[in-house]
């Protein structure tokens, strides 16, 4: 049987799109008891609340109609965000170059995170240059890899 998030996925899509945004990702958590569908959305102009309004309108309907979950969940829809985690390859194809988080599950030299611009991605491992020094973490070492906002 497919997973809820890529049944949830072929649903929300054409929704999505038809609102002239991308979708992200779609998570299925249970957090303190409750279960969580959520539904990040993107768009070059950004997206706002009047963007997460209407996919959820429409995205609510089918759902409620094609019922893909069983038992109750709140259903939420939000922009990815500026520091989101890029989680498929092409996610860091798009943002090579790009400042980046990298949190790792054991510690490296005595640090979890580091900081530095997204300059590799290849089979999962994770390169980023930080101070001109190019460091490597193999895809097994990486718990987390974010964009990062400068000021």
């Amino acid at each position: 049987m497919a997973k809820v998030t890529e049944l949830v996925t072929k649903l929300a899509l054409p929704v999505v799109e038809e609102a002239g945004c991308e979708l992200w990702d779609v998570e299925y958590v249970r957090e303190a008891g409750t279960w969580f569908l959520r539904i990040y959305i993107d768009k070059a102009e950004g997206v706002d609340i009047l963007d997460c309004e209407n996919v959820s309108r429409v995205l609510s309907d089918l759902l409620d109609e094609a019922d893909p979950i069983e038992g109750s969940y709140t259903l939420e829809v939000s922009s990815a965000g500026a520091e989101r985690p890029l989680k498929r390859p092409g996610d860091y194809e798009r943002f090579m170059g790009s400042p980046v988080a990298v949190k790792l599950y054991k510690a490296r030299n005595g640090r979890k995170e580091f900081a530095g611009v997204l300059a590799g991605y290849e089979n999962g491992d994770v390169t980023i240059t930080v101070g001109g020094t190019a460091m490597t973490f193999a895809k097994d070492e990486v718990a987390l890899c974010r964009l990062r906002i400068e000021f």
